[in-house]
């Protein structure tokens, strides 16, 4: 596979994960602070792990 279909398989993942934790642990709140929090720990978890082992070039 190429390097660009990697980086859409890896960002598909990325969203199907985040919409994952959604609807298993925040499907009674419309929205809240810790939500937000984890949506973005789960994108920041993802971006440290694209950068550690993809190199980021």
């Amino acid at each position: 596979m190429g390097n660009s279909a990697i980086g859409v398989v890896y960002a598909l993942s990325m969203v199907a994960v985040v919409v994952g934790v959604d609807l298993l642990f925040f499907r009674d709140k419309m929205w809240s602070w810790e939500r937000l929090a984890a949506n973005v720990g789960i994108v920041l978890l993802f971006g440290a792990f694209y950068f550690r082992f993809r190199g980021g070039s």
